[in-house]
């Protein structure tokens, strides 16, 4: 049945937003949104004015949208993470400590020299060998961030072969001789994502994604390692411990 028009001031977008939340709410829409073509047709608008009410759906975290394969129906349940920020931050007991299914993979590594911004947040100089790790890390089988870590590589020349034998970072660490380390600072920003991590977190390019800037010390105060994290925004709000 079209969708009939109304001039009472309203936007078409969100007339159309409201109508789409309360067939999720009541649960005549479960699973997925059809198509936007067929939304145009059912409502009788254009696709720009369908993408304006998907958006809307997704900024309540209602629907999520899956690359290549459509926008689908959040669980009631299932809303943003809240993932704390702390002197111990550590992804798998951030997430296991919200009852989610915490995994991941590397998903890259290879030796570099350190530019001048990683040297500065490591403490090393311009130009130093770096190992660098890509791994992407997930909840419940989504995606959730990917990150970019470095380290010294005198220092953990042994950390790729160690995070594969024990499957963790804090193991991996661990056997590289830092059994404690702790967060010295975390820097926040929020940008596109590019092609590659749009691919990792299942994500359109463009859509935005949390970025985080940070540096791990040991117990010494000296710089462990340096990751540049990006997490899905509609998946993950970043919880900021101030100890008293």
């Amino acid at each position: 049945m079209a969708y009939a028009h109304s001039n009472d001031g309203i936007a078409r977008w969100r007339r159309i937003a409201d109508r789409l939340e309360s067939d999720i709410l009541s649960g005549a829409i479960a699973v997925k949104l059809p198509p936007e073509v067929e939304l145009s047709k059912r409502f009788s608008v254009n696709r720009l004015t369908i993408r304006k009410a998907i958006a809307a759906l997704a900024e309540k975290e209602l629907v999520r949208a899956e690359q290549g394969r459509g926008t689908f129906v959040n669980d009631r349940q299932e809303r943003r993470l809240a993932y704390p920020v702390g002197p111990t931050t550590r992804f798998t007991e951030n997430i296991g400590s919200l009852a989610k299914d915490p995994g991941g993979r590397l998903i890259g590594s290879k030796r570099e020299a350190a530019d001048r911004d990683v040297s500065e947040r490591l403490g090393c100089r311009l130009g130093e060998p770096l190992i660098r790790l890509e791994m992407l890390r997930v909840a419940d089988a989504l995606p959730v961030l990917v990150s970019t870590l470095w380290f010294v590589a005198d220092r953990f020349s042994g950390i790729v072969a160690s995070y594969a034998e024990t499957g963790t970072l804090t193991a991996g660490l661990a056997k590289c001789g830092v059994c404690s380390y702790r967060r010295l600072n975390t820097e926040v920003t929020a940008e596109s994502a590019h092609p590659d991590d749009a691919e990792h977190l299942q994500i359109a390019i463009g859509d935005p994604v949390l970025v985080t800037r940070s540096v791990d010390v040991d117990e010494e105060g000296v710089p462990v390692q340096t990751a540049r994290t990006r997490f899905r925004a509609d998946r993950i709000a970043l919880m900021f411990d101030h100890p008293q």
